[in-house]
């Protein structure tokens, strides 16, 4: 949305959330300690305006949380009739009558939007987590490309244990990291997974002590800023697509990418 202003200062914090924009990177933060980071839709609308909104420029965003954790997940508040003080409660919506469907379907997705904006190709997203990361905390994480723990981290599906499911689009890319039957066992017994497990179930790149969260996160975010732009997004997107395609397709879609890049790369030498 090319006319997308971010949020303000007021909205970000009425939604638990810092944002910092510094050229290529763009830092998030969590900013509820008190509640350990515990989100409300109001924070997953605001996810979403900063990624319709965020400059051009951006090409890195690192997501992390302020205090002892990433987030606890979901704040309980939102299931009770009163909802969370100056919103408008989820319940609201709850009804078999066809408009109150589509009015939770349609909420739902504007919750969703503030996680699926983090697979974008033209960007790469890093989740910093220490402590817990609670089921939309655990779904925030698991939207991100990659994710760096802290030793202390601590990740749990706790939905189906409330009675409800993941629905913040958490459960592809569970599934596509640790597979059906690891998925099934994590979603429905809503154990918590420690850091150590984390790595081996490949649900972390990085496991590090906790005072070396921010510097690892940082040579890793130097480290995505040496690659060229337009060569990171293409690969990215050529990443992306390689589990939907038979190997003839991917080797097309490699051609066709590649092509492309020696048509840019080609056209910047003649000016």
């Amino acid at each position: 949305m090319e006319d997308a202003v971010l949020p303000d200062g007021d909205e970000l914090s009425a939604a638990g959330l810092r944002l910092e924009v510094d050229g290529e990177v763009a830092r998030i933060a969590l900013a509820r300690p008190e509640r350990r980071n515990a989100m409300t839709g109001r924070t997953w609308r605001a996810l979403a305006h900063v990624g319709q909104a965020l400059p051009e420029s951006v090409r890195i965003v690192v997501l992390s949380g302020d205090g002892p954790s990433f987030s606890a997940g979901i704040d309980l508040a939102m299931f009770s009739p009163e909802g969370v003080p100056g919103e408008r409660t989820l319940m609201a919506d709850v009804g078999e009558a066809p408009e109150q469907r589509a009015a939770l379907d349609a909420g739902i997705a504007a919750y969703q939007e503030g996680f699926t904006w983090l697979r974008r190709p033209d960007i790469v997203s890093v989740a910093a987590v220490q402590g817990h990361a609670i089921g939309a905390g655990f779904q925030l994480a698991l939207s991100c490309d990659l994710r760096v723990l802290a030793d202390d981290a601590k990740l749990c599906m706790k939905e189906p244990a409330l009675g409800l499911v993941p629905d913040l689009s958490g459960t592809k890319p569970l599934v596509d990291i640790v597979g059906l039957p690891r998925a099934m066992e994590l979603c429905l017994t809503a154990r918590t997974v420690q850091a150590d497990e984390a790595e081996r179930l490949r649900l972390a790149e990085l496991v590090v002590p906790g005072d070396e969260l921010a510097t690892t996160v940082d040579d890793l975010v130097a480290a995505l800023a040496a690659v060229p732009r337009d060569a990171a997004s293409a690969t990215k997107e050529l990443l992306q697509g390689a589990p939907g395609r038979t190997l003839d397709e991917q080797c097309a879609a490699e051609r066709t990418a590649q092509a492309d890049r020696l048509i840019s790369m080609a056209a910047q030498m003649g000016g």
